[in-house]
């Protein structure tokens, strides 16, 4: 039996390297057991390099494609987080699932409305899919 696919989407460009890393690991020690985790950072390109830029963009929307459920950190403002967001949401009509620290009120309105849930912390996001999504 294959375990259903999470996309980690979450702000990569422009971001403490750690900190991009840091949340990806700990969603792996939350879903890893019941889910195949998509991680775009399992690749070796380098931001703003002309030669990596569509590459980036076709296997992270190739991981989109492919994945089951999106597990966004909406922590910072993120064109390519946004962008995925909405590939995911509008096009793919996928099942997006947040976390993030803004309150509804000072969440963008794109973001509210391709992410299926928003929750306050990764812990609740992982929660609240492995309650709903994970293979019984």
């Amino acid at each position: 039996m294959t375990k259903p696919k999470i996309y980690l989407s979450g702000p990569i460009m422009d971001a403490d390297p750690h900190g991009a890393r840091e949340w990806r690991v700990k969603a792996k020690e939350l879903l890893g057991a019941s889910f195949e985790l998509l991680d775009p950072m399992r690749r070796s390109f380098v931001d703003r390099a002309v030669d990596s830029a569509n590459e980036i963009v076709r296997f992270d929307l190739q991981d989109v494609d492919d994945a089951d459920v999106i597990l966004v950190n909406y922590s910072k403002p993120s064109i390519g987080t946004a962008m995925e967001v909405f590939y995911a949401g509008h096009v793919k009509d996928k099942f997006i699932v947040a976390f993030s620290p803004f309150s509804f009120q000072d969440s963008s309105p794109w973001m509210v409305k391709y992410c299926t849930k928003i929750l306050p912390s990764l812990e609740e996001a992982a929660q609240y899919i492995n309650t709903n999504f994970a293979k019984k």
